[in-house]
Parts: structure tokens; sequence; C-alpha cells
């Protein structure tokens, strides 16, 4: 049976330059601050990534990010997991099949494509918690 991995976390930060000061600090996770083309995100590298694919060498390893708080949208201020999948348009129709709602991303529903990573799409599952989908570039 074909089972789709977490590859990325999630989290909310108020302040990105005090969340890259506190990650690096405290576990020396290397930062990446994206401009605001790129949602403002902070990048974390928790592990060493292949310089060819950037993905974790390490098994079972993954990176992850923070995005900026939204104070307006408090419900989905939360840490989340990141699932890759073959076919985003595919798991999007599984995801409301099985219970859970598309929220989209810019564009109500539909993915984002994130440049140099691939499509994303966030989703409320049963028991509403935020969870994301990635079809990465490479696949």
């Amino acid at each position: 049976m074909k089972m789709d991995p977490v590859v990325h976390f999630e989290m909310p930060a108020k302040d990105r330059k005090r969340v890259a000061d506190f990650y690096t600090k405290a576990f020396g996770w290397q930062m990446q601050h994206l401009g605001q083309d790129m949602g403002s995100y902070v990048l974390a590298t928790t592990t060493v990534v292949d310089e060819k694919t950037q993905r974790p060498k390490n098994p079972g390893a993954i990176n992850g990010g923070f995005f900026e708080y939204n104070p307006k949208n408090p419900g989905l201020q939360h840490p989340s997991v990141v699932i890759a999948v073959d076919d985003i348009n595919e798991a999007m129709k599984k995801v409301k099949a099985a219970g859970g709602k598309v929220l989209g991303g810019q564009k109500q529903g539909k993915p984002d494509d994130i440049p140099g990573v691939g499509l994303y799409v966030s989703f409320i599952d049963t028991e509403g918690n935020r969870v994301g989908m990635l079809q990465p570039t490479q696949m």
C-alpha cells in the first residue's frame, strides 16, 4: 500500500527574526528569510540536505518553516505538517471524500504554485487540524 509521507512542518510566528534566532540558538537550525513575494516565510533547515534535490539525507528527517501569524484567522494559527502527494488534485478529492475541507491557497479551492517547490494547498481534517499537502516539483 502506498503511503504519502510527511515532508515538512510549519508553525506560525509573530516575529520572524525572534523565531529564527530562537531555533538557531536552541537547536542549531539554519534559517533562510524569504521575501514578501513568498509570504515572508522563514525556511528552517533542521537536517543536512542533498545539494541536488534539497531533500533531507537522513531517512525520516524533515525540514520546515514559519509562516506569518495572522490574527484575523486565529483558528489556523497552529503548527501543522505537510504531506507529499503525487497528484494534488486527486489528493484534494480524497480529502473531501474522507470528510475534510480543502481550504485552498490564494485562489480559494485551488493549490498555490510555489516556484521551485511545487503545488501546495492546505486543508482541515475531520478533527479540526490544519494540514498541508504538497505536490513537489520533482514528482
